[in-house]
Order: structure tokens, then sequence, then C-alpha cells
């Protein structure tokens, strides 16, 4: 299974996602959305999981939770927006995590791409897919895809969006 992740599009939705994100099999957008438009975008690509960011308004808020915890594949994943990173966690997320053991916890929010396993959590694997928007001090806009397989993560790929996409497809001569 393939999984694209994503964060602070901050209502702008780049030109290369959809190239990006083709093929996917679930979408996990964490949050600072900013804009429903781009809900829509990636639900025509994929089925998506989002929460809510510190900017989005009520229309976010109405369609994405501030947290979701589920399983995709046999793994657990948590996903919320504020976070910190491992070893500085927000107040009371450090506690969840050890108190819910997911396998893969994605959040955003610091526009700073960060993959990292977290042994005091059970070799946790920590995503913050850095920002994929135009707003903020990120230099980068990053989205990450991983690939699962039967309760493995096979792979974790970092996507830099404003790299022009190239196709892999050879046509014949």
């Amino acid at each position: 299974m393939t999984i694209g992740i994503l964060s602070d599009t901050h209502g702008w939705f780049h030109p290369h996602l959809a190239h990006y994100l083709e093929g996917v099999d679930l979408i996990l957008h964490a949050g600072d959305i900013g804009s429903v438009d781009v809900l829509v975008a990636l639900q025509a690509l994929a089925p998506v999981k989002a929460v809510y960011g510190n900017v989005d308004g009520w229309d976010i808020r109405a369609e994405a939770p501030e947290h979701q915890q589920f399983e995709v594949d046999g793994l657990a994943f948590m996903m919320t927006h504020i976070a910190g990173h491992p070893g500085r966690w927000q107040r009371g997320i450090g506690q969840t995590l050890r108190a819910r053991r997911p396998d893969v916890f994605v959040c955003g929010h610091s526009h700073i791409l960060q993959i990292e396993r977290v042994a005091t959590l059970g070799n946790m694997l920590f995503i913050n897919p850095g920002a994929a928007g135009r707003q903020g001090f990120h230099q980068v806009k990053t989205c990450v895809r991983i690939h699962t397989h039967q309760g493995t993560l096979r792979q974790a790929e970092v996507i830099h969006l404003d790299e022009q996409p190239v196709s892999n497809r050879i046509d014949p001569p």
C-alpha cells in the first residue's frame, strides 16, 4: 500500500502535488489545510484522512478532527497537527504516545521535514512531512510517500514538490 503524507498547505494546492500523489491508496493531511478546496482536490486523487491545524477555520474543523487514530494495512497510525518532535513533545503528546503505542505518528505545524524512528516508543516511525504550501519560513516544499505491506513499513520517500516531475514511463519507439 502506498500512502501520501502532507501538511501545511495553507489553502494552496501545489501544481505538482497531483503528479506525486497519483496512484497512492490513501492521503494523510496533518493540518493547516487552509481551504476545503484543498481537501476536495486531494479527495479526487485518493481517500483522505485529515486533522485540522491551528490556522484552519470552522469549515475545515467540520470536516477533520483535531486528532485521528486508525489502522491501515496492519499498522496503527496516530495523527495530529501540533505535537513537537521526539525529545520535545508538546504537553500531553508524549504521554499519549506511550499509552497508545502507534506504529506511525504523523504531525505537522513546524514546516520542518523530519522522519525518525523513536526507540523509546517501540521504534515508532515519527513523520513530519514538512510543508507543502507557500506560507511560512520553509525554503523547500515537501511531502512524503510511505510504502507498507501487511503490517511492515517498507520504504519512506521524501518528495521535493518544486522539482519538475519526471515520468518513469518509456514510450515505445
